[in-house]
């Protein structure tokens, strides 16, 4: 079963499933590959059909059973300096080297690998495959999954997110709202800057005000909480504007991140944000140039995941593990999702998220190992 499971890696980690880039490669890898064991497979597209998600069902049809849940997405490697070609798996000292390769292909492959033993055990609940599109740039996929035929016509008792969380059981984790900021200022030259409207001077003045109610949060953590941070916090990722320094800037865009709490109100802290933009930038921009503009765009918001449906899911995997400790993560998984929509949900799965989006990506042959007994124990358990 290693072996298959690695040859199965090798092949995913070919595919450059960069976010918000077509899926008919991968998709088509895996579809095919499922339709190998007389299993049917299921696609749910986007809206220009480029990126779609898998599903399938093993088993009998029947309620209850187990969603095995992963995304096929990756980061970008541009930038990045790694040792061997990312998009080629390379084995070196008992760990397998590229993009994807713990976050989380070698989930998939895992998962993919364990089709004929799911066969062979004679399940009496079923096991739904889940694979999504883009949930590393909040979850796209997952409103499109939520909403298919397929997905509602089955009535799966827990869901497990194998993101890479060293086999523990995580109950909880924080939501992310991806957001973009669109800036239109007035160009004049920059002898008499005061003529003009510098887009990028605006986006300085939001981004230390969103820094400044990031500052007022983390100034009130949760108490007694497991996060860490225990708090809710930004990120300005990405900006970009102007044409020269002897211009004022026309235009400027920045790329920004929320990643509230559990129970966090992510629509009122954005709002506030909006509403400085709204009534104390904008007006004197205005007053220069009526075309001068602020955009503050929600692209994407994943919700938190709170421990509130998890139990269920979280004692299944500590009747087949043996473990039984609980924890939370900052980072953000398609978890929040499925536990909004009242599904019992639990993220475990093998590798360590410390080596994810970073260069030089790997996986154990250890922790496939570890992947691959967890499927047969899953098997066995549903049997």
């Amino acid at each position: 079963m290693l072996g298959r499971a690695v040859e199965i890696l090798e092949r995913l980690v070919a595919f450059p499933s960069v976010s918000g880039s077509s899926t008919h490669g991968i998709v088509d890898y895996i579809k095919k590959y499922i339709e190998g064991f007389g299993i049917e497979v299921a696609l749910s597209f986007d809206l220009a059909r480029e990126r779609a998600n898998v599903f399938a069902t093993l088993g009998p049809a029947v309620d209850g059973g187990i969603v095995l849940n992963g995304h096929t997405d990756v980061v970008p490697v541009k930038g990045q300096k790694w040792q061997s070609d990312p998009f080629t798996l390379t084995k070196r000292n008992n760990c397998l080297y590229g993009r994807g390769s713990v976050d989380m292909k070698g989930f998939l492959a895992c998962v993919l690998a364990s089709i004929p033993i799911f066969k062979e055990m004679k399940l009496k609940k079923p096991i739904h495959i889940a694979f999504t599109f883009d949930e590393e740039t909040g979850g796209y996929g997952m409103p499109f999954l939520l909403n298919s035929r397929e997905f509602m016509n089955c009535s799966p008792a827990i869901v497990i997110v194998g993101e890479p969380t060293e086999m523990n059981i995580i109950t909880a984790h924080k939501g992310g709202d991806e957001m973009r900021t669109e800036i239109t200022g007035f160009e004049v030259h920059s002898c008499d800057p005061n003529k003009g409207v510098s887009a990028i001077s605006v986006a300085m003045r939001l981004i230390a005000k969103i820094e400044e109610i990031g500052d007022r949060l983390a100034c009130l953590p949760h108490s007694n909480s497991l996060f860490e941070p225990p708090y809710s916090t930004f990120n300005v990722g990405k900006i970009e504007g102007g044409a020269a320094r002897n211009a004022t800037a026309g235009w400027c865009n920045f790329d920004w991140e929320f990643r509230p709490m559990p129970g966090e109100d992510s629509r009122a802290i954005i709002a506030e944000i909006k509403e400085y933009a709204d009534k104390v930038l904008l007006p004197p921009m205005k007053d220069i140039n009526g075309n001068a503009e602020i955009k503050v765009i929600t692209e994407v918001s994943a919700p938190p995941f709170d421990d509130m449906n998890s139990e269920r899911a979280a004692r299944f995997i500590s009747e087949i593990t043996g473990k039984n400790s609980r924890g939370v993560v900052s980072f953000g998984t398609d978890a929040g999702y499925f536990s909004a929509a009242g599904l019992s949900t639990v993220v475990c799965g093998p590798g360590s998220i410390s080596r994810a989006h970073a260069p030089d990506e790997y996986i154990t042959i250890g922790e496939l190992k570890e992947g691959l007994s967890f499927m047969k124990k899953i098997a066995h358990h549903l049997s």
